[in-house]
Order: C-alpha cells, then sequence, then structure tokens
C-alpha cells in the first residue's frame, strides 16, 4: 500500500524535538492533579492550536477533520467527515497529513503523554510498600 506523502500517527514525534516535546506536555498539564485533567488540559491546547479542520487520509479516502471532542473516558477524538457522515478517531490513531497542519506539535505531545503514562490503555501503577 502506497501511502505517499502522509505522516503515519506515530511520525509527529518527527515535528518537534523530544524535549520540545517534554516542554509542551508540562505547558498543556501545569496545575493538573491527576490523569483527567492532564487529559482536559490536552484537550484545551489542542483544540486551540490546531489548526483546523485540515484534510487527512483515512483507510483511503480523504476526510476533514472537523473538531476535536473528549469522549467520556477522557480520550481525545478526532471528528472525522466525509459525505455528510461523521466518525470520532482517537487522536492517537488518526493518520496525519504531510504537510501536516498548524499546531501538530499539540499532537505529538499529546502522543507522546499518552505513551508514556500508560493512559491509552487504562494501566495504572501499583506502588510497592
Amino acid at each position: 500500500m502506497d501511502w505517499g506523502d502522509r505522516m503515519s500517527k506515530w511520525d509527529t514525534a518527527e515535528v518537534a524535538t523530544p524535549a520540545h516535546l517534554d516542554e509542551l506536555i508540562e505547558e498543556a498539564t501545569v496545575d493538573c492533579y491527576d490523569e483527567e485533567e492532564q487529559a482536559s488540559g490536552f484537550f484545551s491546547v489542542i483544540e486551540d492550536n490546531v489548526g483546523l479542520p485540515f484534510t487527512t487520509r483515512i483507510l483511503g479516502v480523504e476526510a476533514s477533520v472537523a473538531a476535536v471532542e473528549m469522549d467520556d473516558d477522557g480520550h481525545i477524538k478526532a471528528v472525522c467527515e466525509r459525505s455528510g457522515e461523521q466518525q470520532r478517531i482517537d487522536l492517537i490513531d488518526l493518520p496525519l497529513p504531510s504537510p501536516p497542519p498548524s499546531g501538530v506539535e499539540w499532537i505529538a505531545a499529546y502522543r507522546r503523554w499518552v505513551e508514556g503514562s500508560g493512559f491509552a490503555e487504562g494501566e495504572v501503577e501499583e506502588e510497592d510498600e
């Protein structure tokens, strides 16, 4: 399958250095007490900074990413539209276009945060007593 000049869902780390992504994570999660508040912080900065709408390719067809939403579990979803139909796709799974939309570094930071926190898998680390 030829993905052409599309970025895979994990290639977004190339838009910023790990140190810069860590700075963005800190900015998005400052003053947050738990993962739910941190996810809300990311939702706010992504909604404010990512250039919406933008077009990307999903399962081989062009679709517009019209908005972002947070689901009841605290995961950020991209609201994708095509021909009057809508589908929500987890932001960590969304293929991004190349060139990416403005503010894509916030999506990359969110993905880095999700990977590092285990939030996507719902894992809870047990503390040693």
